[in-house]
């Protein structure tokens, strides 16, 4: 279906990947997803997301912020969002948007929240 809008989901757990799929392809979204901070940046040789949403402790702890650095040095119009286990101590210690994240979502992710932050960072 034209329009779809691309979501591009990085992390290391398949369970996360498999359950964030499933719930923003519930919402109509297409989705992409990747195993590593660098299978996700070489994706965007191929793919075009609208939206980005990146795991903060993949192979390395701070994997996810490299990874969001990354990608706003080639695509720093892509809204980036972190995945974290803990997210809520993240947001409230550190400036997320100085690593290059536009927001974060705590592990568990709502898919209340999530869609609802998606549909507005994307103007939906």
């Amino acid at each position: 279906m034209a329009g779809k809008k691309l979501i591009l989901v990085i992390d290391d757990d398949p369970d996360i990947l498999d359950s964030i799929s499933a719930i923003l392809k519930g919402e109509g979204f297409d989705t992409a997803t990747a195993m590593s901070g660098e299978e996700g940046i070489e994706s965007l040789k191929k793919i075009k997301p609208d939206l980005i949403l990146c795991d903060m402790m993949m192979e390395r702890i701070d994997a996810g912020t490299k990874v969001a650095q990354e990608i706003q040095k080639k695509s720093a119009n892509i809204p980036i969002y972190l995945l974290s286990s803990i997210g809520s101590a993240t947001a409230s210690n550190i400036e997320i948007d100085k690593l290059g994240f536009d927001g974060v979502f705590q592990k568990p992710v709502s898919p209340s929240s999530l869609i609802s932050t998606i549909k507005k960072a994307l103007k939906m």
